[in-house]
């Protein structure tokens, strides 16, 4: 299969990456702002398997120039996308009051529109495959009737954001060959966690929660197609 994994430079990116990397039948495409971190990644992986097939591409997803210079490159080495798990998120901590213009731009440039310029540019490589999925990333955060944190009105409300597309485009596209499904993921041990909770200690790895989103991303789209899933040892 070939895959696409973005914020791929650390967190459940980074292991997810490395989950899929160990079937040599796949292609994985990683990208995140840094080509350092994408390397160390893609080093990683060749040890896991040094038959893998694994292509760093560097892009800033708050920038939309960056993303379709991203696509351009990436549709130099694919013909087809089986599956993109658009995972790459930004975060911001801070009291609403407090919050500037470029705070709350910056985290819905980088978990929403970068995600619409995203799929509306990679979803006619996707068609043409047997069944192609596209799998968002949200948080329990976002999901209606969870608990809600102070300072995380603009992470929060732009995950909301990525649930919601998620549902519209399903519905759009019910008739093609691509299923769009969205996870809404409790407290995971990452690099994010721990920006916005310093000290908190998540009951579940970044390892253990890639394992679960890459299976999901494999098979879930032969059982459902528009589900907004919270994956959460919590009752919201």
């Amino acid at each position: 299969m070939n895959i696409v994994i973005t914020g791929a430079s650390r967190g459940i990116g980074f292991e997810l990456a490395k989950k899929f990397c160990l079937d040599t039948n796949n292609t994985i495409v990683i990208t995140a702002r840094s080509i350092e971190k994408l390397n160390e990644l893609k080093l990683e992986c060749v040890k896991l398997n040094p038959d893998c097939k694994i292509l760093p591409i560097a892009c800033d997803l708050s920038n939309s120039n960056a993303v379709s210079a991203f696509t351009l490159e990436l549709n130099k080495h694919l013909s087809t996308i089986d599956i993109l798990i658009n995972n790459a998120g930004a975060i911001v901590n801070k009291p609403f009051l407090e919050l500037s213009q470029t705070d709350i731009e910056h985290v819905y440039k980088v978990n929403v529109f970068s995600v619409i310029t995203l799929i509306q540019n990679l979803l006619p490589y996707m068609e043409q495959t047997t069944k192609s999925h596209i799998v968002n990333i949200s948080s329990i955060g976002g999901f209606q009737g969870s608990a809600k944190f102070a300072g995380l009105s603009a992470y929060s409300s732009s995950k909301a954001a990525l649930t919601c597309l998620t549902e519209c485009l399903a519905e759009e596209f019910k008739d093609l060959n691509t299923a769009f499904n969205c996870l809404a993921l409790g407290a995971t041990q990452t690099e994010m966690l721990e920006e916005a909770f310093p000290g908190y200690k998540a009951p579940i790895s970044a390892a253990k929660m890639a394992e679960f989103i890459a299976d999901f991303s494999k098979n879930a789209q032969k059982y459902m197609n528009g589900k907004i899933i919270p994956v959460s040892l919590s009752t919201p």
